[in-house]
């Protein structure tokens, strides 16, 4: 099993109930495909570097956890279906 790292940024019209609700499903989907979660920290809402699909902000969000590369497939998936998921990140991190 190898260690990653995801920041994904939400749109910030969002509720926190939804917040909360999408954080839950993204860690819901890792442990299904068995990785275990070592860390979730919500930076909330702050402001993007440049503008992206016409938004200047978002909600902040990264995860990281130990698992198989399929976690991270399965994840990924889900972030390109997710209408409120604008950007994310997967890093492998070093041994």
């Amino acid at each position: 099993m190898s260690r990653y790292e995801t920041m994904f940024i939400m749109k910030p019209d969002l509720s926190d109930e939804q917040y909360d609700s999408l954080v839950e499903k993204f860690k819901g989907i890792l442990e299904g495909q068995q990785a275990e979660v070592t860390n979730i920290h919500r930076m909330g809402r702050r402001r993007l570097a440049y503008e992206v699909k016409k938004l200047r902000e978002g909600y902040y969000v990264l995860i990281n956890y130990n698992g198989a590369p399929a976690a991270t497939d399965e994840l990924e998936r889900n972030f390109r279906i997710s209408d409120d998921v604008i950007r994310y990140l997967i890093i492998k991190e070093d041994e």
